[in-house]
């Protein structure tokens, strides 16, 4: 393949692509570690990770030997064979969760999609006395769970919902965090809750531990499901692999993808033994989903979180993190919050307008950050981040604040 510069890619692009991306004026040609390289050479500390892919860094030598292997023997074969890995896959994932089963998937949308759909064919299931099943979603306020059009539905943000209405009927939105109206907008016709134990395109925001309770118990009262979007703040992202485990609930089926093969697409719907009774072959499928490339990689993604004790890494690195930043909030009145939960962090500046200045001149520094829900500056650092990485960050934001 011809080698092009920038330019010449940004003006193929405009010819040949959907206008989807407002992307970086940045070509990356390469990565090592928490540092991604642009074709022109420039080094950029990495603190977003391919939005929270990349939770390795980049270049890892247990990824890079893992890919190497695996495609000299086999990257796909239909989901019509058995395979090694699917089986071992899910077994690490069930064992991790606390729950039962596994279907793997080409990406996070993809999984919560699939959630939706258990969650009406498990009412459809567990219903007897000839009436119509729960058919209807509560979805929180400030939530994204993705693109497609079930995911749409239950994603807050209008913008993003209303050129493409009417999308799947059925779904309420809740005020995130608010008991009584959760309360007020729950009855027997809800098949599921959706909620998110972290929100990442909200605002980096957590569930509260009186809300998460409340929806547990509500949604075991009727046999509705309780559908956790842990596909940004899963596995291990928050120091623990599921973040819900931080709050003693155990939901009926949670989604992970992100990080899940540190870069090769896939994600996962995990469920019940109970909601697991609700599928047969043939209600579902996927053509690439847990494909032997993408889940021998997520073994040794697994594996590497295990070996090289990364948890107690990642929630050390975010107590440190949030002491910095804390610090800086203290010292500038332009920043209104600091949310750090692991590696997780939120920073909420005082408009929309300081926001996207400073993730454009961090970007300038050679820092990679990025904005969400306006006025949040966001970071995914990778789970090998270090002090040093930290104290640049929190410098080089101290001096554009000043």
């Amino acid at each position: 393949m011809k080698r092009m510069d920038i330019a010449s890619v940004r003006k193929a692009e405009a010819e040949l692509l959907l206008p989807t991306y407002d992307r970086y004026p940045v070509m990356a040609s390469r990565g090592k570690g928490v540092y991604l390289y642009s074709e022109s050479g420039d080094r950029y500390l990495d603190f977003l990770s391919g939005i929270g892919v990349n939770a390795l860094g980049y270049a890892h030598p247990a990824i890079t030997k893992a890919i190497e292997r695996q495609a000299r023997k086999l990257i796909h074969t239909s989901n019509l064979f058995f395979t090694p890995y699917q089986a071992e896959l899910a077994k690490r994932l069930t064992e991790l969760s606390g729950l039962d089963r596994a279907f793997f998937t080409n990406s996070g949308t993809e999984a919560w999609e699939g959630a939706l759909k258990f969650a009406r064919a498990f009412a459809r299931h567990k219903n007897s006395n000839g009436n119509q099943p729960a058919f209807r979603v509560l979805a929180m306020e400030n939530s994204f769970h993705g693109r497609t059009f079930g995911s749409l539905a239950t994603t807050w943000t209008a913008k993003y919902r209303e050129p493409f209405g009417p999308l799947m009927p059925g779904v309420t939105f809740v005020r995130f965090n608010d008991v009584e109206e959760l309360r007020r907008n729950f009855d027997d016709t809800v098949c599921a809750v959706c909620v998110e134990t972290i929100q990442g395109e909200g605002g980096v925001t957590a569930i509260t531990p009186q809300f998460f309770a409340a929806a547990r118990s509500l949604t075991k009262k009727t046999g509705a499901l309780l559908l956790v979007d842990e596909i940004q703040c899963g596995l291990g992202r928050t120091g623990k692999y599921f973040a819900y485990q931080h709050y003693g609930i155990l939901p009926d089926v949670v989604t992970v993808a992100k990080p899940l093969a540190a870069g090769i697409p896939l994600g996962a719907i995990l469920t019940t033994n109970a909601v697991s009774e609700c599928m047969h072959p043939g209600l579902h499928g996927t053509t690439f989903g847990g494909g032997p490339l993408a889940c021998a990689v997520a073994i040794a993604f697994l594996e590497t979180l295990q070996r090289e004790k990364l948890l107690p890494h990642i929630a050390k690195m975010g107590e440190y993190a949030k002491k910095k930043f804390e610090a800086l909030k203290k010292k500038h009145r332009a920043i209104r919050d600091v949310r750090c939960y692991g590696l997780m962090i939120g920073i909420e500046m005082d408009s929309a307008d300081l926001a996207k200045n400073m993730s454009k001149e961090m970007l300038e520094r050679k820092i990679v950050i990025n904005r969400t829900h306006e006025t949040v500056l966001r970071m995914l650092p990778p789970y090998i981040v270090e002090k040093k990485h930290i104290d640049e960050v929190a410098k080089v934001l101290d001096e554009l604040l000043s």
